[in-house]
Parts: C-alpha cells; sequence; structure tokens
C-alpha cells in the first residue's frame, strides 16, 4: 500500500505544481498588460500640450509648416539603428526546461517508483512473468489516458505524462522479449513499431512537438531493446527509412525542426556504425535515401519562403559531409572507384540550386550557401582523387565552409562551429604528418601526405582571407591565435614536405635548405605584410627573427655544407644555394625597414650591424676555405690563416663604412658600431693574431691595417669640413635673411 500512495501522491503533486504555476502565468499576463496600458497614458499626457490663453495664440500665417520631431526622432533612429541581436538557439530549450523541471522529474520519478513496485512484486513472488508484462503494459496504457484527459487544460504537462507512458510501453515490451521470452523477436519488433506509430499519431493529433521527440527517441532506441546480437541491418534501415520518412511528413505537416535533427542525429550513429562494423554495398543505398530525406528536411523552409534557416544552413553542410565521409569509406574499403562518385553527384544537386539562385539574380544568403556548398564538394572530390586523407582534407575544407558562411550570414552558430572544428584540423594535420617519419620512396609533391597538407594549405589560406576582411576595430583572441596557428600550418606543411625528400643528405645541407626556406617564409610576409595587416610589433620581431636565422644559417649551416664538400659528400655547386639568402637580406635593409617603425629602438642598428658583419665575414670565410683548401685536414690551416690575417682587415673595413655611413647620414648609432668594431679588431690584433703570425705576415698586416686607418681617418676629417661648410653656408644664408 505504501508504493500506491507514493505514486499517488506524485501524481497529485505535480497536478498540483502545474496548477499554480498555470496560474501564476496569467496573474504575470495580466500585470504585463496593466503596466503597458499605464505607461500608454503616461505617454499620452507627456505629450499633450498646454492649452494658452487667446490672446497669446499665434495667428495662422505666423505657422511654418515644418515635419513632426518624433517623425524626426524615429527617422534617426532608424538610420543609426543597430542590427537586432540575433536569438539565441538554445533559449526555448532552456525555457521548456525551467518551467517544466518538476514535472519531467515527478514524471520520471514516477516510472521509477513503479518499476521497484514490479520489482518489489516479483521478489515476492506475487505474479508471474505474464501478469508482469501485462502490469506494465496497462500501466503505461493508463498513464497515457491520464494525459489525454488532461491535455485540455494542461497541454504540456499532459505531453509529458503521455511521453513517460509511451516510455513504460517501451521498457516493459523490451523486457517482456528479452528478459521473459514471451514473445519472439519479429513480434518484439511488431509491438515497438505500433508503440511508434501510436506515439507519432497522438503527438500529431496533440500538436506536442516534445512528444514527437520522445516519441521518436523510443522509435530510434527500439532496435536496440529488441537486438539479439545478429545484424540484421536491412530490416534495421526499412524501419528506420520509414520512421524518417514519417518525420519528414510530420515536419512538413507541422514545421517542427528538432524532431529532424533528432532524426538525423540517431540515423548518422547507426549509419556509421554499420559502415565500421561491417562495410556492404548494401549500405550506399540507405546512405543515398538518408541524404535524400534530410536534404529535402533542411529544404523545407527553402522550399515555402525562398530563403534558409540558420539550421537549415548547418543541416545542409552536415548531411553532405557526413555522407561522403560514409561513402568514401566504403568505396575504399571495398576497393570500388571511382571514390569521388558521391562528392561529384552531391556537388550537382548543390548546383541545380545554386543555378535557380542564380537565374533568379540572387545574391543573397541561398545563393552564398549553395554556391560554397558546390565549391567545397568538387573541392573534396579532387582531394581524394588525388588520394588525399579523408578526415583531414574533408575537415579543413568543412571548416573553410563554416567560415564561408559565417561571413555571408553574419550568424554566430557558424563561428562558433569553425572555432571548434578549427582544432580538430590541425589535430589530423598534425597525425597526417607523422606519416613522413614511417613512409618510405614517398613521390615528390604527389604524395597522399603532402595533398593532405596541400588541401589544408589551400583552406587555410582562404582562412586568412575571410579572417581579414572580417576583422573589426576591436581585436578578437580567437581570430588572431587562428591566423598565426595557420600561418604556421602552411610553413611546417612546406617543410616537412621539403626536408623529406632530402633524408639521405648529411645534416649540413638539410638544416641549410630548411633555414634558407624559413627566411624566405619570413620574406614573404614581410614583402605582403600591408596585405596580411600585420602589426608593426610582429614586422619587428620578424626582422628580427629573419636577421638571426641568417647568422645561423651562414655561419653554422654553411660551415657544415663547406666541411661535407672538401670530404666529398656534396658536390662544388650546392655551396652556391645558400647565396640566395644576400637577396632578402638585401631587400629587407633598404626596402623594407625605412617603411616600418624598425629603427624606433636603438637596438635595431646594432641588430643589423651584426646581421652584415656577420654574414660578410662568414661569406668570405667559408669562400676563402674552399678555394685554399683540399680536404678537410687542410681546411683547419686555411681557417686559422684567414682568422688571423684577413679578418681583422675585413673588420678594419666595416668599421670605417659603420663610422662614415653614421656621419653622413648623422645616426650616431652606426659610428659607436663601427668605433666598437675597431676596438675589438685592434684587441683581437694585439693580444692574439700578433703571436700567432710569422715575420712577413705580421708586418704585412701592420702596413695594410695602418693605410686603411689612415685613409678611413682622412676621409671622415674631409667629411666633417664638408658638413661644417654646409652648416656655415646655411647660418650665414639665414642671417642674410633675418637683415
Amino acid at each position: 500500500m505504501n508504493e500506491y500512495f507514493a505514486v499517488i501522491l506524485i501524481v497529485v503533486i505535480a497536478i498540483v505544481f502545474n496548477t499554480l504555476n498555470t496560474k501564476i502565468r496569467k496573474l504575470e499576463k495580466e500585470i504585463s498588460d496593466l503596466n503597458s496600458k499605464v505607461n500608454k497614458k503616461t505617454l499620452q499626457s507627456e505629450v499633450t500640450p498646454e492649452v494658452t490663453p487667446a490672446e497669446e495664440l499665434i495667428t495662422p500665417q505666423q505657422i511654418q509648416p515644418q515635419e513632426s520631431p518624433r517623425e524626426e526622432i524615429r527617422l534617426h533612429e532608424t538610420e543609426t539603428l543597430p542590427p537586432p541581436e540575433q536569438k539565441d538557439w538554445l533559449s526555448p530549450v532552456f525555457e521548456f526546461l525551467k518551467q517544466n523541471i518538476l514535472t519531467i522529474i515527478g514524471i520520471f520519478t514516477l516510472v521509477l517508483g513503479i518499476g521497484y513496485f514490479v520489482k518489489y512484486a516479483i521478489d515476492k513472488n506475487w505474479i508471474g512473468e505474464t501478469a508482469r508484462a501485462g502490469i506494465g503494459l496497462c500501466t503505461g496504457a493508463g498513464i497515457i489516458l491520464i494525459g489525454h484527459f488532461l491535455r485540455k487544460n494542461y497541454k504540456t504537462f499532459a505531453s509529458i505524462i503521455t511521453g513517460g507512458g509511451i516510455a513504460i510501453l517501451y521498457f516493459t515490451a523490451t523486457i517482456a522479449f528479452r528478459e521473459y521470452h514471451l514473445f519472439s523477436q519479429n513480434t518484439a519488433f511488431v509491438i515497438t513499431s505500433l508503440i511508434t506509430a501510436i506515439s507519432i499519431i497522438l503527438s500529431y493529433y496533440y500538436k506536442s512537438e516534445v512528444l514527437i521527440i520522445t516519441s521518436l527517441i523510443g522509435g530510434f532506441t527500439a532496435p536496440l531493446m529488441i537486438s539479439t546480437g545478429q545484424s540484421n541491418y536491412p530490416f534495421l534501415f526499412i524501419y528506420l527509412t520509414l520512421l524518417n520518412i514519417g518525420m519528414l511528413a510530420v515536419t512538413f505537416l507541422q514545421h517542427w525542426k528538432s524532431v529532424g535533427w533528432a532524426a538525423y542525429v540517431f540515423t548518422t550513429i547507426y549509419l556509421f556504425y554499420w559502415t565500421e562494423e561491417k562495410p556492404q554495398l548494401l549500405s550506399v543505398t540507405f546512405y543515398m535515401i538518408s541524404y535524400g530525406i534530410f536534404y529535402l528536411f533542411a529544404l523545407l523552409d527553402y522550399f515555402r519562403k525562398k530563403e534558409l534557416s540558420t539550421l537549415d544552413i548547418l543541416m545542409l553542410v552536415l548531411i553532405n559531409c557526413s555522407s561522403v565521409m560514409g561513402l568514401y569509406y566504403i568505396f575504399d574499403q571495398l576497393q570500388y572507384e571511382p571514390v569521388i562518385i558521391f562528392p561529384i553527384i552531391f556537388a550537382m544537386v548543390n548546383a541545380v540550386l545554386f543555378f535557380k539562385e542564380h537565374a533568379r539574380k540572387s545574391t543573397g544568403t541561398s545563393f552564398s550557401v549553395f554556391a560554397g556548398i558546390t565549391v567545397s564538394l568538387v573541392t573534396i572530390a579532387i582531394a581524394l582523387q588525388f588520394k588525399a586523407h579523408l578526415i583531414t582534407s574533408i575537415w579543413a575544407i568543412e571548416s573553410t565552409l563554416l567560415l564561408f558562411i559565417w561571413k555571408k550570414t553574419g550568424h554566430k552558430i557558424f563561428k562558433i562551429c569553425f572555432h571548434l572544428l578549427f582544432p580538430l584540423v590541425i589535430f589530423a594535420q598534425i597525425v597526417t604528418w607523422s606519416e613522413y617519419f614511417n613512409a618510405e620512396n614517398l613521390s615528390i609533391i604527389f604524395n597522399p601526405v603532402f595533398l593532405t597538407s596541400l588541401v589544408t594549405i589551400i583552406a587555410t589560406v582562404i582562412n586568412l582571407y575571410l579572417l581579414r576582411n572580417t576583422k573589426t576595430e576591436k581585436s578578437d583572441f580567437f581570430e588572431d591565435l587562428t591566423a598565426i596557428i595557420s600561418y604556421g600550418v602552411i610553413y611546417i606543411a612546406l617543410l616537412l614536405e621539403i626536408t623529406y625528400h632530402m633524408y639521405d643528405m648529411p645534416w649540413g645541407p638539410i638544416s641549410n635548405v630548411g633555414l634558407l626556406f624559413t627566411i624566405y617564409y619570413i620574406f614573404a610576409l614581410l614583402v605582403v605584410r600591408k596585405q596580411l595587416k600585420i602589426s608593426n610589433e610582429i614586422q619587428t620581431g620578424l626582422i628580427i627573427i629573419l636577421c638571426f636565422l641568417m647568422m645561423i644559417n651562414i655561419s653554422a649551416s654553411t660551415s657544415e655544407v663547406v666541411k661535407n664538400i672538401l670530404s666529398k659528400k656534396l658536390t662544388p655547386g650546392f655551396y652556391l644555394l645558400h647565396l640566395l639568402q644576400w637577396i632578402p637580406l638585401i631587400y629587407v635593409i633598404f626596402k623594407i625597414i625605412p617603411n616600418t617603425e624598425f629603427h624606433k629602438s636603438k637596438i635595431s642598428y646594432w641588430i643589423i650591424s651584426l646581421a652584415l658583419i656577420t654574414s660578410v665575414s662568414c661569406e668570405l670565410h667559408h669562400t676563402y676555405v674552399l678555394t685554399v683548401s683540399q680536404d678537410v685536414m687542410s681546411s683547419y690551416t686555411a681557417k686559422k690563416h684567414f682568422n688571423i690575417l684577413y679578418l681583422p682587415i675585413i673588420w678594419t673595413i666595416l668599421a670605417s663604412l659603420f663610422i662614415y655611413i653614421g656621419l653622413k647620414k648623422d645616426i650616431q648609432e652606426y659610428s659607436k658600431i663601427g668605433f666598437v668594431l675597431v676596438g675589438i679588431m685592434v684587441l683581437k690584433l694585439y693580444g692574439y693574431d700578433v703571436w700567432q703570425m710569422d715575420n712577413i705576415s705580421r708586418i704585412s698586416a701592420f702596413i695594410a691595417l695602418g693605410l686603411i686607418l689612415l685613409l678611413s681617418s682622412f676621409m671622415f676629417q674631409r667629411l666633417k669640413n664638408i658638413i661644417k661648410n654646409m652648416v656655415d653656408k646655411k647660418d650665414k644664408n639665414e642671417e642674410n635673411i633675418d637683415l
């Protein structure tokens, strides 16, 4: 009796709560209506003009016709009014849960209570197996009847009650089949199908979206409830197809979008599971049928109103993406060709609608969406035909499609989906790159790894273009981070492909080519910095990185190349490759740096000077060693001779040039650099080099350095005199003008 009392008490509490909730809503509505009336009367009293005495009345001739101030205000507000905020598509769900959470908990508790009661009765051996099933069926039917009688005054509450009754029927049929074996699998399937059909009919009759979603969930989970472990996929998907057709009919009649989304999620899970467990050619048929059903579902509003909502666009993207993935996987596993047939078919379907929009001379959202999906499917087909990796390629292209649709529609859900999908693209691309370490004898460019990277690169470049055009005055952290990662993805993809095909070479040339590519990549970014809208701080950082990479390349990597050439591991012609790094250095110094804010800090002059000194010194050093050396052993003597005899002369010439430029351009930092370099050279000469030279070399070095220093001093004095004469002449002219 306690169990019966508990069940009755829960039902009574739920009904009382729902009654009070309805009354409260009515009171809130009445108060809201009353407030609106009071506000309207107040507004009317404010705008009513005061009555003036007769003697103060203005004659009609004095009244000048003018526009109403209220109309001017309204017009101004209309012009400057910002676009309305998009409604959060999750708000109705949260609102429903907030208002009906106790009802949901109540029916769930009721179902559990009945279940515990039946279990208690079974433990006490009060009823047999057939009676247990009968009690469950009767209880479910009784709850459905209660919901039926309450539907007029308590629509939402009745829908939830009815859904609970349907759930009891499903579970009872499942237990009767799986645990008690009261009937066969076919009978169980017929029973669950009847329950689903009845629930859908009731949902349509009651016009309850909540009830049909509950019914649909029960319909899709029913095969799992009566499954015996034997995979009868054709029978299963015939049932699911009929269920989806019913869903499409109800959606068409009642316009319930949530029903279609629930059906899509369950159908896709079933299809992917079948594809993974047992790829069959028969499953292609059900993929195509499902594609047609959900494609029509997404286009229902388009056929009615010639427009696409946010969720319709998202459904079009997802159904094309999931269908291509599943169908390509089946063909790939079964070794069927051509693999591009399905993305091409889907592209043609979308192209028909694209040309239809084009014929209407429409360039709105629908035109952009169909164009974007068509181009994406064609791109996927090309990528798959060249054996690019499926997941990485499709995710990369779909991320670009989402970003493109967000750009065209402005719906934030596509931006959110892009930010969720983009990290998955990066992760999938990293997994793809890992194949470089295991694969052997990959062809140049036309190999699956690089072709996949190429798809990602193209998608990333388009992403950068779209993000550049969508940036506002306020910087967006995620967009900036996406841009930085995108530049990194392009760089790594190209670098790995280049270095992979040099794996049989020594470390020296590999690092030399890698650094040279990095230098040119940074150089390319600096050249197009304005088009990419790279900030001044990042430009300065790129120039500094470029300088240090050049110093590392010419000092360390090129030194290894020289050693490999002398040891006959490389041909002498390979040495000429590193000379290409002088092109970006010279261009950056004379063309890019003057147009940037690089020289705002004094340290920048020292960085550029250090890069030039290191590059010139190492370049002449390597050239001398290659010229006079026959092998690696003889190169050590050549290096020592160059460092002692020729390096001080080179530094003296460079120091003189820096001092000369500093005086001519009036840049004190260059003069300081020149004098510091002279000091280092003198210390090196007198502290170390002198003691390593023979007499002839010592005499030659001192004479050469002395002449260079004297000539430099003469040039500096002459330059000072020229500058002084120019200043004096200018002052004299100013005095004459004053007089």
